[in-house]
């Protein structure tokens, strides 16, 4: 690998690309630092005049969940430098870094990980022919020879493929195919929320960053949506700069690379991910400093802006209006010939798989709080309480269990609409649904351990306890009914806005933004920071489309299409008390509601860190590792154990209802009576693997095969039905991390290793003699 770097990339080269990132990013840090006055206008000005959407009914989770890791199991990971498959103990913790470990024991005893891996920008593939084909389609020149090996061979038929157009490629497999489909899931969930890196309380500098991203791309004349805006500040950045620096490199490096067209390719990959972590050092650096400059003026911009508020307004105003009696009449035509009727059937393909993750989200939710209900009656009542709503907390956080709310976006499709309006990819929409869908749950979760928790107050009986969860739930999904429709009905507005006005913009561009500067003159000196004359031109071109947008999706919901609210009914205050109790303090469940004896609560409680510490919505504390380490190649895979079959249970919320009245009814020893099993023991039951849900109307269950991780008695099985109305929506402290296992970092863009006094960017990828892998 280093003769390879040394050959393509040497000293001159290194200064080409240092000149030409430098001149990149000298551009948009203009484009930046013009956007961040208006940014700063923008917010002080909705501080004053802002009134805000309809009030949310369901609460907001203030302090995060601590000290959770969200995932941890093992898989093989193929090593380039030595071409062989290793064994590793992997987990996902609170900011969804991939951490790679040698085995569980490193990681018990607190030996650095030998990877940790930010996934922001990256696509899971789970076949090696996908894989091929994008790497084939990376590097001009002639494509391998039929039958020729390929580049990557994989021992397994269930790989799992980490791929980044600049960055370094990672490569995993596992030897079944539920193993794959949980691990996909957690990988889905780590992209997920990495490429969300943009923090969203950031009122002024995030809009000034993604905006200042949009004004500079359409300066080089790039309209639409943009599929690598993903990851944080530095990442999205490098993105920018790879983006026009790869293709100049590429047509000049790959003519002067020698060997198979498989070698070439390997080649190419290293070369890629090596100017990418330089363009990356850089631009953190370059970042920083601008970043600490607009700081610095900040203050000085604040006192202009509360001093002058309302001559800023009058100016912008004035302006706003001169601009659009110039392009008001043209806009309005490309308006009504090329974007009003599309708007239907734009909004339709967006609402159905939309509108179907939500209803899964209140499906989940429901048969989770139903299950636990069930369990309660079974076992005692309240001393098994704490156990169960502890999981339930975490809810939001399941990537195996929201897998089946997600999914429902993979049905988004805008073939026919991508290429008329220069939409790159529905992956944009699609993930922004599946944070929305998250929050929703997270926010119903919370939303019903503040009710319950408030009930327990009153010492319920057993018999009160089980009435009281049923009434809450209930309440619970009324408030969520309201909140999912409001937050679905912004992202329709929000996404319609994102594909229609990059592409009047692109129609407006020629006859239009030549005659813009004329507009300038009309702007103070003093407010020019506040006022763009291309941000009020955007503005007025968004409101000629704005009116249409919000017809279509007020007639949706007076249509009832997808179970959206009409926007006449708000609710106000319609529970003022509930806010007050979200004020508290943070509810521990284990802490509170653990039962047993002193003995008992030391285990318990040993037991609590450890799920805390070591795996918290996957448990696995019994069962050892699934693969044995192999030093030369994977061994043999270990038959699986024949499903157990598991009785009938109840398909509707009628019948779940009538037993849950049916148990209260019955007064009976409870030796004697027969436990609401729901087709599992309340002692241990196996946690299904929801990958894939099958709804029909048979009261027969299928057994899944993922029968291991869940200690606790849960109702696995069948697809709850939602009652009649239903109209659809970090971790660990810093002391704490750093004590008990290694915090992965959210600016670095690949692999780092975390150990004492290692250097975190490094050129090159080895392993020495202890065997201990280093990237930069």
């Amino acid at each position: 690998m280093g003769d390879v770097l040394s050959t393509h990339l040497d000293d001159s080269r290194r200064q080409y690309i240092a000149e030409k990132t430098a001149k990149i990013l000298k551009d948009f840090f203009q484009f930046y630092e013009d956007q961040y006055g208006v940014a700063l206008f923008n917010s002080m000005r909705y501080e004053i005049e802002g009134t805000g959407g309809p009030q949310a009914q369901l609460l907001w989770r203030k302090v995060p969940l601590d000290e959770r890791v969200i995932f941890s199991g093992n898989l093989f990971q193929y090593l380039e430098d030595s071409k062989k498959w290793r064994n590793r103990f992997s987990l996902v913790p609170h900011n969804y870094g991939l951490v790679l470990y040698e085995n569980k024991a490193a990681y018990e005893r607190q030996i650095p990980p030998r990877a940790i891996i930010n996934s922001a920008g990256y696509k899971i593939l789970t076949s090696v022919d996908q894989y091929l084909e994008l790497v084939g389609n990376s590097l001009p020149g002639p494509a391998p020879k039929s039958g020729a090996a390929p580049i990557l061979k994989c021992p397994t038929q269930y790989p799992l493929i980490l791929w980044h157009p600049y960055s370094r490629h990672y490569y995993f497999c596992v030897m079944t195919e539920p193993e794959q489909e949980k691990w996909l899931a957690v990988f889905q969930d780590c992209v997920r929320h990495c490429n969300n890196g943009i923090p969203e309380d950031s009122k002024v500098e995030g809009p000034a960053f993604t905006d200042a991203i949009r004004m500079y791309r359409q300066s080089k004349e790039q309209y639409g949506t943009w599929e690598m805006l993903c990851g944080n500040e530095v990442q999205i950045l490098s993105n920018l700069v790879m983006e026009e620096l790869g293709p100049e490199l590429k047509s000049v490096i790959s003519p002067r690379m020698k060997g198979k067209p498989q070698e070439r390719q390997r080649q190419w990959i290293q070369i890629s991910d090596a100017v990418y972590r330089m363009v990356y050092e850089q631009t953190q650096a370059h970042f920083e400093a601008v970043a600490a400059k607009c700081a610095m003026a900040r203050p000085a911009m604040e006192s202009v802006i509360r001093t002058d508020m309302d001559q800023i307004i009058t100016s912008k105003e004035h302006v706003a209006g001169k601009i659009r009696a110039f392009i008001l009449p043209k806009a309005e035509v490309c308006v009504r010939n090329h974007v009003q009727p599309y708007i239907p059937s734009i909004l339709e393909a967006l609402m159905i798989p939309t509108s179907q993750g939500f209803t899964e989200v209140r499906d989940v939710f429901f048969k989770e709080v139903t299950d636990m209900n069930l369990n309660v009656i079974n076992e005692g009542g309240i001393d098994k309480l704490g156990e169960y709503m502890e999981k339930l907390s975490q809810l939001a956080y399941h990537p195996v269990k929201m897998q089946s709310c997600y999914e429902k976006m993979d049905q988004l499709k805008l073939e026919g609409l991508q290429q008329r309006f220069d939409v790159s990819s529905a992956s944009v929409f699609k993930q922004r649904a599946q944070i929305h869908m998250r929050e929703q749950m997270d926010n119903a979760v919370y939303t019903f351990e503040t009710l319950l928790h408030q009930e327990l107050g009153k010492g319920p009986t057993k018999e009160e306890l089980c009435k009281s969860i049923q009434r809450i739930l209930e309440r619970v999904l009324k408030k969520y009914d309201y909140d999912s429709s409001t937050v679905r009905k912004k992202f329709f507005r929000e996404a319609l806005l994102q594909i229609t006005i990059p592409f009047l913009l692109k129609k407006l561009a020629p006859t239009c933004k030549s005659e813009l500067p004329r507009f300038q003159e009309l702007i103070f000196e003093d407010f020019a920071r506040f006022i763009l004359v291309e941000n009020t031109y955007e503005e007025v071109v968004l409101q000629t489309v704005m009116k249409d947008i919000m017809q279509a999706v007020k007639e949706a919901a007076v249509q009832r299409k997808h179970n959206l609210y009409r926007d006449s009914m708000v609710m106000h205050n319609s529970d003022p008390n509930l806010h007050l109790l979200a004020e508290g303090i943070p509810i521990d469940w284990g802490e509170e509601y653990s039962s047993g004896s002193p003995g008992e609560a030391d285990l318990s409680a040993e037991k609590r860190r450890r799920a805390k510490q070591v795996v918290s919505v996957i448990h696995d504390d019994e069962a050892g590792l699934p693969y044995e380490p192999c030093p030369e190649m994977l061994s043999p895979g270990v038959p699986e154990k024949e499903p157990i079959p598991y009785p009938a249970s109840p398909d509707s919320i009628t019948e779940l209802r009538g037993l849950l009245v049916k148990e209260l009814q019955v007064e009976s020893p409870q030796s004697a009576a027969e436990p609401l099993t729901n087709g599992t023991s309340p002692r241990e039951s196996p946690q299904p693997l929801e990958a894939e849900r099958e709804k029909s109307s048979s009261q027969q269950a299928s057994p899944l095969n993922y029968t291991h991780h869940e200690s606790a008695p849960t109702i696995p099985g069948e697809e709850a039905v939602s009652p009649p109305a239903s109209p659809i929506q970090h971790l660990p402290s810093e002391e704490e991390a750093d004590s008990d296992h290694p915090k992965p970092s959210d600016k670095e863009t690949g692999e780092e290793v975390s150990g004492q006094g290692s250097n975190p960017y490094v050129q090159t990828t080895t392993e020495d003699s202890t065997g201990v892998q280093t990237e930069f």
